[in-house]
């Protein structure tokens, strides 16, 4: 893991998305296309103010989510209708988007499918996770109720998740998918969730899911 540390958040989200855009640029300059996966949230809103314009090929890029609520985009609590307001917007409105949600009132039904549409995709470009102060990512929730699965070695792409608390059924990419992706980065603000990823250095992923991955990342923090 890598920590880097900046002054305020404002100066984290426009260097970040510098990051950011300039590994996607590197990524598209030895394959066709170059997938990046970006998580919802509040978090990461003002990187996604700041890549949108830019100045990379944006219609050779690939657009998922680390994770969806089961709901559908005119739901408020849809991480693709953030993503579409503020990231695919400008430049960034040239870059393919794929949802997760198909409809339908359980994923179960509807993985295979959309396993089959993002599986081409893979293995992600460049990936912006967050963190929450529980210590999960994506959707990797503790105690969630396929959390084991979704840290197993040999997990699917993507795996439901439901946990106590949780306000609807999500969908999250698995452990594996995120640390295979060639350039990973977790975005966090806050002392209290600086706090919470000096516990997760300690703590096995299935008491703090996000450990599962922090070997792999460069993690972003401001106060």
């Amino acid at each position: 893991m890598t920590l880097n540390e900046y002054a305020d958040a404002e100066m984290l989200a426009i260097n970040l998305a510098n990051v950011l855009a300039g590994k996607l640029t590197a990524a598209l300059m030895h394959e066709d296309r170059a997938t990046l996966v970006v998580s919802g949230g509040s978090t990461p809103g003002p990187v996604f103010d700041a890549l949108c314009d830019a100045d990379l090929d944006w219609s050779r890029v690939d657009v998922m989510l680390s994770d969806e609520r089961w709901v559908p985009e005119s739901d408020p609590r849809s991480n693709a209708a953030l993503v579409k307001q503020r990231l695919l917007t400008g430049r960034a409105s040239a870059a393919t988007f794929h949802p997760f949600y198909e409809g339908g009132d359980d994923p179960e039904d509807a993985l295979s499918e959309i396993e089959s549409r993002i599986a081409p995709l893979l293995p992600v470009s460049v990936a912006l996770l967050g963190m929450g102060a529980d210590m999960h990512t994506a959707s990797l929730f503790p105690r969630g109720d396929n959390l084991r699965l979704a840290l197993d070695p040999e997990a699917p792409v993507l795996v439901s998740m439901r946990a106590a608390g949780l306000d609807c059924t999500r969908v999250s990419l698995s452990a594996r998918v995120i640390c295979d992706a060639m350039s990973l980065h977790l975005i966090i603000t806050g002392q209290d969730k600086r706090e919470a990823l000096d516990r997760a250095q300690t703590l096995p992923p299935e008491e703090a899911p996000v450990a599962a991955i922090l070997n792999e990342a460069e993690v972003h923090w401001a106060a």
